[in-house]
């Protein structure tokens, strides 16, 4: 091996040395809020006060172990209707992300191959709300739903959320790219229907991005806060987001039983994003620009 080779492979390993150490310190500072709020959830009021992590004592590692406390989590469901948001976020979240992913895989299938007039306008119609802030038709749409008698129903705010513009763009573009009109054509010679065509052979060409757009809606209606208080009146119908907020009072704040319930609200998204993190990934690249 020559100096100049032996250099060069020195200097690609102090890269990479680099770059390792670079991704550990982000890594350790995307993970520490995480464990603060774990520590928080099981000290005591007096110990959140007075310790930063766990408190300090003379056990195993220097930690107190016998000052910690699962109270926090036993208070939340004896004192609090957070199973009841539990079920109701559970619910919400999953219905709206379904019927969300189905309605815009069906929209942007017929955006993308089917020619029909009025098609571009609509396109357009819809890269417009795209840009649109949701909150500027908050108004419209609680004035919508008062007329329709949908206040304080889950059916209020699960409708507003079954075609996104986003999601209708989104799905458009990915099956520009991702399914071959030769093959709708080709199953259409064979005698197969619509209907067959769109679940048999489109979506599960898109699966990767239909994954991806499934978290990305569940994750935001699990975190949905403004909404629930403007539609939902009765307070055994608010989701978990507003269930939390709540757990603040008037004149103090429990923050060890708050960081029990936000521990609680993260772990479902959680596992959903880790049993569907290669579609959430692969996805993310599966819809381009072209079109």
């Amino acid at each position: 091996m020559t100096p100049t080779d032996t250099r060069s492979h020195s200097g690609a390993r102090a890269a990479r040395w680099l770059v390792m150490g670079l991704l550990l310190a982000f890594s350790i500072l995307a993970v520490l809020p995480f464990v603060w709020m774990i520590c928080a959830s099981v000290k005591t009021p007096e110990d959140y006060y007075t310790h930063q992590f766990l408190p300090t004592g003379g056990g195993f590692l220097g930690i107190a172990w016998d000052r910690l406390t699962f109270n926090n989590f036993v208070r939340l469901f004896r004192e609090q209707p957070v199973a009841r948001a539990i079920l109701n976020s559970v619910m919400l979240s999953s219905v709206c992300s379904v019927l969300a992913t189905l309605c815009c895989a069906a929209g942007g299938y017929g955006l993308s191959k089917f020619d029909f007039p009025g098609r571009r306008l609509i396109t357009g119609g819809i890269l417009a709300a795209v840009v649109l802030p949701p909150v500027l038709v908050l108004g419209p749409a609680f004035e919508t739903l008062y007329h329709l008698g949908l206040l304080d129903t889950y059916a209020g705010l699960i409708l507003p959320t079954v075609a996104p513009a986003f999601g209708l763009y989104l799905f458009r573009q990915a099956m520009i790219n991702s399914v071959p009109g030769e093959i709708i054509e080709s199953a259409r010679i064979d005698g197969c229907g619509e209907v067959r065509i769109f679940f048999q052979i489109v979506l599960p060409l898109v699966r990767p991005m239909m994954g991806a757009f499934l978290i990305i809606t569940f994750l935001a209606t699990w975190n949905n806060f403004l909404s629930p208080q403007i539609i939902l009146q009765n307070p055994e119908r608010q989701p978990l987001s507003v269930a939390i907020f709540h757990l603040r009072g008037l004149y103090g704040a429990d923050y060890g039983m708050i960081m029990a319930a936000t521990l609680i609200s993260i772990a479902p998204v959680m596992a959903l994003f880790l049993f569907l993190q290669r579609e959430f990934i692969s996805g993310l690249t599966s819809g381009a620009v072209k079109g």
